[in-house]
């Protein structure tokens, strides 16, 4: 347990820093906008939704259906709200706990020596799991990994109890490590890979099978056993499958082409040297974490047009490595020559306590299993002091079995995200690297264990024991370093410039314009689009700094340029009417309006931003109707604007224009309902207590609409409007002093606002 608990130890101290990070790039969609995580919304809505909180049978859905994630984030959301303390400290414990499992697996393979040590310590410190740590969505790996590896430990106990335990208990294990693999795949997708590894571990560890002998075993059928577990677990994965396919509405998701660029290359040829290069990358990265980034979208790794390009030969040499390695783990060993094991157990018992010197003693036949067990028993005590039995030392699998097992655990998690059997929605991601970069830190650890056995100079050992410590060191540092550009939004984005230089700028640049660096925020903006001219986000990004700085042509510009890019961006044309509008061009300003309100919110990445920015379009354009007194135009866009709302648009300016419209159309009751939905759905809304004081007053209601006006002026003393209503109900009822009070404190706030000062100088003017 000493091994366990000090890299669990070493993982929490390496990552207590991230403790007070921010909410940073996918955390402000998967937490800070979804609607899942609050309390109003139904909690069966988490298995009826995506990650990110849209209806997972919606055609713009990312199909990333993460349950049991998201069901944590709520919890986290219920005890603190959105403070992020208390999310990054259930990351840290999780990844604290996934170590410990881990160094734990890694002890029954390598034994209890420094090995086991070393592969759990490299976990621990390795920088590649910051994004997964310090990155609260990262979440959904770490949860996928710590059921990933219950999962696998309960079919190592299952395995271990064989011809020992009842059946009773050989089935409990087995379905224990059956559940633990679907709640891993309800954490996140590659969490059903476990059931693959599983089968592995019982193939090429427990049983110890060469290639040779799997070929005979299929033939032979001698050991039903064997592949019995094995089909088990093909079908539980199957089935998961297949119902995962189906409640996501049996259709895949689809992604933009900036997400995954080879995916929309129009070249086979492309694509396929591009996808075998991506596995060679994602190594390279586990093996020299020096270069992080955010995001590996658009350009950051520029596509493989030709046979020419120099990164082949780096797909070659990964490859070539891969298949050595294979071809050593799985060939017929030297012992085993002449020998049929039949899939029966072969006993390892290496070094002084299984480990120190690495060599191997193998048995392969049965009855020298049984014997060689008792003759290194050892006797204990019952106590009693009258019963005594046997406890025989853990077997440990050969350096050929482990780098087998270290192979499929280092592959099989990643297969989901090579492409091979479904497009995915990036190019390379950190944190999908964290279940198996388990697999890697196992072949860093026997290597090093097998080079040690190899070497017989003391100072040769010594050197390659001081290697492997200044590896942990240097693991260590890149970690912390890298630990302080996720602390928040700005350094990371800063820290992404070298490898995604367009979008780490624009990302960069709302940071700015969020801290009111406008100037910066618009150089930042303008890079970005340096690098990539077509992205649509920041064209509008810019656009809407321009307008927000009154540069109103300038920002049509961009508006215009980014509906060019996306004709589907509502939020341009909703902000291109309002310009618009305010310019006195109408019917253009109509136009505008009608044709985002028409487009559909088929496979949009953020339907519910697309449908709210509709539903604004059609607020605008019937307040511009209620404005030119088409009252009854008016009321049938609101009530097409209230069909299409989603739940998070905030409504009670649509509820009031409502009320406003049927006030014109001299419907009171019908305005007085839409004035009380309009503060019951925000109880301090402005407008809604002065328009509701006006019916009140034109009821004759003149006490309860005189709280409201007072109310009103209450909730915000430096806002003239308030005044300027309050006075002229005032005029109305002969008080012409107070009246004339609150026309001059009317002028003198909003002494800018034309409207109020010339109802100001109105009142005053009143005999």
């Amino acid at each position: 347990m000493f091994a366990e608990l000090l890299c669990t130890a070493v993982a929490l101290v390496l990552y207590v820093s991230t403790l007070g990070a921010d909410f940073c790039y996918d955390d402000s969609r998967a937490i800070k906008t979804n609607q899942d995580l609050l309390p109003e919304t139904p909690w069966i809505n988490i298995f009826y939704d995506d990650f990110w909180g849209t209806l997972l049978t919606h055609s713009g859905s990312h199909k990333s259906y993460r349950p049991l994630c998201t069901l944590s984030f709520r919890l986290n959301h219920a005890v603190g709200g959105l403070d992020p303390w208390g999310y990054h400290f259930v990351n840290v414990a999780i990844h604290g706990a996934v170590t410990g499992l881990f160094t734990l697996l890694a002890r029954l393979l390598l034994g209890g020596g420094l090995w086991s040590l070393l592969a759990g310590l490299l976990f621990a410190c390795h920088p590649i799991h910051t994004e997964a740590v310090a990155g609260v969505v990262g979440r959904a790996d770490e949860g996928a990994a710590l059921f990933f590896l219950l999962s696998l430990l309960c079919y190592i106990r299952h395995c271990k109890m064989r011809g020992q335990a009842r059946p009773l208990w050989l089935v409990a294990w087995f379905l224990c490590s059956l559940g633990c693999a679907t709640c891993s795949m309800l954490w996140k997708e590659l969490g059903v890979t476990v059931l693959a590894v599983s089968a592995l571990y019982d193939v090429c560890v427990f049983h110890g099978l060469t290639l040779r002998q799997i070929i005979m075993l299929l033939y032979k059928r001698k050991n039903i056993q064997l592949p019995l577990n094995v089909f088990l677990l093909a079908a539980w994965g199957a089935i998961l499958l297949a119902c995962r396919f189906y409640w996501m509405g049996n259709k895949p998701p689809n992604f933009s082409n900036s997400d995954n660029p080879a995916a929309d290359s129009p070249s086979f040829l492309s694509r396929t040297l591009t996808f075998f290069y991506l596995p060679a990358i994602n190594f390279w990265l586990l093996l020299c974490p020096n270069t992080l980034s955010f995001d590996w979208s658009m350009d950051a790794l520029p596509l493989i047009k030709g046979l020419a390009d120099w990164r082949n030969f780096h797909t070659m040499a990964f490859y070539l490595g891969l298949f050595l390695l294979a071809w050593f783990s799985l060939r017929t060993h030297q012992s085993n020559k002449g020998k049929d094991t039949n899939g029966k157990l072969n006993l390892y018992i290496n070094g002084r306590n299984g480990n120190s010197n690495g060599h191997s003693y193998q048995y392969n036949n049965h009855d020298t299993l049984v014997s060689s067990s008792l003759t290194n028993a050892h006797i204990i005590s019952a106590q009693n002091g009258t019963k005594e039995h046997y406890e025989s030392r853990t077997p440990l699998p050969t350096t050929e079995n482990v780098v087998a097992f270290s192979l499929g655990l280092l592959a099989v998690p990643f297969l989901p995200a090579t492409n091979i059997f479904f497009y995915v929605g990036f190019v390379i991601a950190e944190r999908v690297l964290y279940i198996p970069s388990m697999g890697f830190c196992l072949l860093v650890a026997v290597g090093m264990r097998s080079l040690y056995v190899r070497l017989r100079r003391r100072s040769s050992r010594a050197m390659l024991m001081y290697c492997s410590a200044a590896l942990v060191v240097l693991f260590s540092v890149k970690t912390v370093l890298r630990n302080r550009d996720w602390q928040n939004e700005e350094m990371l984005y800063k820290s992404g410039i070298y490898v995604n230089p367009a979008k780490a700028w624009g990302n960069l640049g709302n940071v700015l314009k969020s801290q009111d660096k406008m100037q910066e925020a618009e150089q930042a903006y303008r890079n970005a689009l340096y690098y990539r001219s077509n992205m649509a986000d920041m064209l509008y990004n810019l656009g809407l700094l321009l307008q927000e700085g009154n540069k109103f042509l300038e920002a049509l510009h961009y508006y215009k340029l980014a509906i060019g890019s996306r004709p589907t961006l509502a939020s341009a044309y909703l902000n291109t009417g309002i310009i618009l509008m305010n310019q006195g061009r109408l019917d253009e300003a109509k136009r505008t309006f009608l044709t985002c309100a028409d487009i559909p919110d088929e496979n949009l990445k953020d339907p519910h931003a697309h449908k709210s920015s509709v539903t604004s379009c059609l607020y605008n354009l019937g307040k511009l109707h209620h404005e030119q007194g088409h009252q009854e135009e008016a009321l049938t866009v609101f009530k097409e604007a209230l069909q299409k709302m989603p739940r998070q648009f905030a409504p009670q300016s649509l509820y009031n224009m409502m009320g406003e419209a049927y006030i014109r159309l001299n419907k009171l009751t019908e305005a007085e309902h839409w004035y009380r939905e309009s503060l019951r759905a925000k109880p301090d809304h402005i407008p809604a207590h002065l328009t509701y004081g006006k019916l009140l007053a034109m009821t004759g209601q003149k006490t309860e609409a005189e709280k409201y006006f007072l109310k009103a002026i209450q909730l915000d003393p430096t806002k003239g409007n308030c005044y300027m209503h309050y006075g002229q109900f005032l005029l109305e009822e002969t008080r012409l002093l107070e009246a004339a009070e609150m026309a001059e404190k009317a002028a003198r706030l909003d002494s800018g606002e034309f409207d109020v000062v010339f109802s100001a100088a109105h009142m005053l003017s009143d005999p």
